[in-house]
């Protein structure tokens, strides 16, 4: 079954971040994709740009309605991904916890259904 880990985190803590610890925190982000490589549960995955670069489409009467940002304002922004194909959800889960954004935000994970 694939898993999509959803990273969510405050933009402006990782912005404020001192260089020597955002190496150290890429060093590990490096290490945790190895780590989900050499599991062989890695499908996929990327950093996004800052939500400063999001657009937003909604329909409203039958019209897209374009708007710069994200479609709701919210304290944590999605900043990345992993695609993972676990045997269940407590695996994934489990690959979750070990993300080293887990300590600084949120990791939602969610079943593909597709």
């Amino acid at each position: 079954m694939e898993y999509l880990i959803l990273i969510y985190a405050d933009e402006a803590r990782y912005a404020a971040m001192p260089e020597g610890q955002m190496a150290s925190l890429m060093a590990d982000f490096a290490s945790y994709t190895q780590d989900l490589e050499a599991a062989g549960v890695l499908r996929g995955g990327a950093e996004l740009a800052p939500v400063d670069n999001a657009t937003s489409v909604r329909v409203r009467n039958g019209k897209p309605v374009i708007t710069d940002g994200p479609f709701a304002e919210t304290k944590e922004q999605l900043g990345g991904y992993y695609l993972l194909a676990c045997a269940n959800l407590d695996e994934a889960l489990a690959w979750a916890a070990r993300c080293p954004a887990a300590s600084l935000g949120t990791i939602e994970v969610r079943p593909v259904t597709a």
